[in-house]
């Protein structure tokens, strides 16, 4: 089982207009309390970044904020948290991420969310993590991009072993047990040296 003390999640800046996403990031930053994990994120105040935030430190939980210093001088950052990081750049930022973190989790988001994720899951692809990465799907907001997936599993662009490294439910408690119980392969096949 893996030990999850600090999750990273990203998500939306902006709140979007479905009120069952607001209501999960909610319930997500009450699951971490819960639980004792402590919520890794992007260091916003805006959006569901700001309301995911709010809720954990709200429920007596722990916030690590990681924010490049660009944005830090928009006046986005939350300035209540439990630590905040200031990274040169975006890389940095997610190379931060993934040293204070034992997982991910993606809420509902735009550009930015999916491009965090799919990071994350091509480095986990590429063996340089084995740390688990997640979906919440909130009202079924990613059943289009789990079918985009599925097509490229289809066309063969995608293995059905890496499909298999995203984890999703619609449920923050199942989810989380799927993080724990998570466990990849030590190295992926076709970067496994040849035999001579």
């Amino acid at each position: 089982m893996n030990e999850l003390k600090n999750i990273c999640v990203f998500c939306g800046s902006s709140e979007g207009n479905d009120l069952a996403i607001i209501n999960a990031a909610k319930d997500l930053g009450i699951a971490f309390s819960d639980q004792n994990i402590t919520l890794v994120y992007g260091a916003a105040k805006i959006g569901i970044m700001g309301i995911l935030a709010q809720s954990v430190l709200d429920h007596h939980g722990e916030v690590i904020g990681i924010i490049p210093e660009f944005l830090k001088k928009k006046e986005v950052v939350h300035l209540g948290l439990s630590e905040l990081i200031t990274t040169k750049n975006m890389h940095e930022r997610k190379l931060r991420m993934l040293e204070e973190s034992d997982g991910f989790i993606a809420l509902p988001g735009g550009m930015g969310t999916l491009e965090e994720l799919f990071e994350m899951l091509t480095w986990l692809q590429l063996g340089l993590h084995q740390k688990p990465i997640a979906l919440l799907n909130v009202n079924h907001f990613y059943d289009d991009l789990l079918q985009c997936l599925e097509t490229m599993v289809r066309k063969g662009f995608l293995s059905m072993n890496n499909y298999n490294l995203l984890l999703v439910d619609s449920n923050i408690i199942q989810l989380l047990e799927k993080m724990k119980a998570f466990k990849p392969d030590d190295i992926p096949k076709w970067l496994k040296p040849e035999r001579t």
